[in-house]
């Protein structure tokens, strides 16, 4: 999968980065979504393959998207499939968040980017557009922190596995109301807060990698890019784990659904029923291959955001794969046309 796809799939996010970038600080959150949305439909569907969105991004607030079931690739179009081989087809699920950190990308924030994962068909778990508690740590941690224990018992576990004093731990937390008494605990315990605004996805890979200077994400953020971070953190060996929220009490506010009830039942017809089960990052990202990519819209840890110059632009993209085992910083210049000069720095 990675032979065939690697490369057009990095393709893919950087075509979505670049058009997302055009808005940044422009204060319109849904066209930078738009934009990157059709340009990664556009991109993928020049790919030979058929693959099927198994989670979009935009159900909650009515954002333009790639739903949910879409099946996209050269090969699923009618014409497309009568050219493609069934011996050598490339059957997937996707899961995509275009533009992540929308928000981010309007008042010209650090921290978005387009970020999507595949896997073999199957392979990914189709969550529904709830919240998700959350807990992302480094490798070194992996099956010893546990999202059941509270923050002060897992930050004692971390201190020890990283060898480090609780007080030099960093832990992300979404800026919520919801996150008070967590917030409380951590810095209760002695270790420090990051709060964010958007872009949970990155914050969680961000603990897989030694000199972000990010030990720990914890809290409730939105259940799909919670798929994607563990697709990302399964590849890296990280530990993730994820637990479906579906309570508004809980939230507080944003959560798709009328009631506990209805949310349950929306689960159930789903399939789950297990609506309290904690996920692991194999769970969620079961497939036999799975591949994760993200490109910078604006500057982050991880990677720089798109800049332009006369006639071209400039961007970096995170690509991980539990296939090769490779964790590739992929740095491209794109040229429009003829660019008077390519810009390097």
């Amino acid at each position: 999968m990675e032979t065939t796809l690697g490369l057009e799939i990095i393709e893919v996010v950087e075509q979505a980065a670049i058009a997302s970038a055009r808005w940044m600080g422009k204060g319109e959150k849904n066209t930078a979504d738009q934009v990157a949305v059709e340009a990664m439909r556009e991109r993928m569907n020049k790919i030979h393959m058929r693959g099927r969105i198994v989670i979009g991004e935009g159900e909650r607030d009515d954002a333009p998207m790639l739903f949910i079931g879409e099946e996209v690739g050269i090969c699923a179009t009618p014409d497309g499939a009568k050219s493609c081989n069934p011996d050598e087809l490339v059957e997937i699920d996707i899961a995509v968040d275009p533009c992540e950190g929308t928000n981010l990308v309007a008042y010209g924030q650090n921290g978005s980017m387009a970020v999507l994962a595949i896997a073999d068909k199957g392979g990914l778990f189709a969550a529904p557009d709830f919240y998700m508690k959350k807990l992302a740590a480094p490798p070194a941690a992996k099956g010893k922190v546990d999202i059941n224990k509270s923050a002060t018992e897992n930050l004692k576990i971390l201190s020890e596995c990283l060898h480090r004093s609780i007080e030099e731990l960093v832990v992300i937390v979404m800026d919520r109301p919801r996150h008070k008494d967590l917030i409380a605990e951590i810095r209760e315990a002695g270790a420090r807060v990051r709060l964010i605004s958007d872009g949970d996805v990155s914050a969680a890979i961000c603990c897989a990698f030694s000199g972000t200077n990010v030990h720990a994400l914890m809290g409730i953020g939105a259940a799909p890019e919670g798929v994607i971070s563990a697709a990302a953190m399964r590849c890296v060996d990280g530990h993730f784990q994820g637990q479906l929220i579906y309570d508004p009490e809980i939230v507080k506010t944003g959560l798709i659904g009328e009631s506990k009830e209805k949310n349950l039942e929306r689960l159930a017809s789903m399939g789950i029923t297990d609506p309290d089960r904690v996920y692991n990052a194999d769970e969620l990202a079961s497939g036999e291959n799975v591949l994760f990519a993200a490109c910078g819209i604006t500057p982050g840890v991880l990677m720089e955001g798109v800049r332009f110059f006369g006639g071209g632009a400039r961007t970096q993209s995170l690509v991980i794969s539990s296939q090769s085992r490779t964790v590739r910083f992929v740095d491209t210049i794109h040229q429009f046309g003829k660019p008077s000069v390519l810009q390097l720095k």
